[in-house]
């Protein structure tokens, strides 16, 4: 069974860094949906070497609900003092403020990054029963079935599957009904029970199931193949040139958090996503290491991804349900 809480300890002779402390209290590690999701299974991984950098221990704290949005802005509201971060994927800061009616919080300028721990495309998976093998025979049954016949589950609106599932109808000119869950596990179970057509998961919680004959895979979103599933084409390969869909995780603390402690925080941070445990698990569950660049750069680039997004949920209507 997994527990929603885990700690992970770390050695009193970690890395000597700034924010090290005998006795220091313990660092809460955010991750903003269910246990057993992609992010979650990430972000787990990412604490043990995270905990062994910082030389503290790391406590990984589930706090679903709202598409990721309720933990993403307990970490924004919390005290600035390097005890609560953000384990996000990239939809809880550029995707997911802009569909709130409530607090109108910008994600993106409420939290600042500490680092950007992966990058990844997303699996599109099918019900083994489905009458479709490859995305030439999925599109012709999607048209050929009345309009939203054909379902496709997510972790909730505004969710990464939700809006992978968007950009994929927009591209290949398609109308799929979306069923929302609070949380990709569930959500990929249903496409499992058959009750839900398909998915755009990312690779974590759907490469076993693939590997068990659970689901039945039909193509990765990005410009490659994964080394995980080495078989399954691109969209572009499979027939849907031009269609690119990625998403990243990241570490996210309050904006106010001094910059000081900030550095400390990230050098662990990178030094956690560099270690060859971690490493060794994105290419295991499908993900792929973090692009080398500056923290700025990546800080900018969330920026203008929030912007993009801003502009394309007033494009396509869409709307919290």
């Amino acid at each position: 069974m997994t527990l929603p809480r885990r700690l992970f300890l770390a050695a009193a002779a970690a890395a000597p860094l700034p924010l090290r402390a005998q006795g220091a209290r313990a660092l809460t590690l955010v991750v903003p949906y269910a246990a057993g999701g992609g992010t979650d299974i990430s972000g787990r991984e990412f604490g043990i070497g995270f905990a062994q950098a910082l030389g503290r221990t790391v406590v990984v704290d589930n706090r679903a609900g709202a598409a990721g949005h309720v933990g993403a802005v307990s970490v924004a509201r919390s005290r600035p003092d390097g005890s609560t971060l953000l384990y996000a994927v990239s939809t809880n800061i550029v995707v997911n403020p802009h569909l709130q009616r409530g607090d109108r919080m910008d994600l993106a300028e409420a939290l600042v990054p500490v680092a950007q721990t992966s990058s990844y495309q997303y699996l599109l998976v099918v019900n083994p029963e489905v009458p479709a093998r490859n995305l030439t025979e999925l599109l012709a049954l999607i048209r050929a079935r009345p309009k939203g016949e054909l379902t496709y589950s997510s972790g909730g609106v505004g969710n990464a599957n939700h809006l992978a599932g968007v950009l994929f109808s927009e591209a290949a000119r398609v109308e799929m009904e979306h069923v929302p869950y609070r949380g990709t596990a569930p959500a990929l179970l249903d496409v499992v029970a058959g009750r839900v057509t398909m998915n755009f998961s990312s690779p974590p919680p759907a490469i076993a199931l693939i590997r068990e004959g659970k689901l039945r895979p039909i193509a990765v979103t990005g410009d490659h193949r994964i080394a995980a599933l080495p078989e399954v084409p691109t969209l572009a390969e499979a027939g849907l040139p031009g269609a690119v869909i990625t998403g990243w995780h990241g570490v996210f603390a309050p904006a106010s958090t001094p910059p000081a402690l900030l550095e400390g925080l990230t050098s662990a941070a990178q030094a956690a996503a560099a270690s060859p445990g971690f490493a060794g698990r994105l290419e295991k569950e499908g993900l792929e290491p973090a692009p080398a660049r500056p923290l700025a750069e990546f800080g900018a680039a969330v920026k203008a991804e929030s912007a993009f997004w801003a502009r394309k949920i007033a494009e396509l209507g869409l709307k919290l349900e």
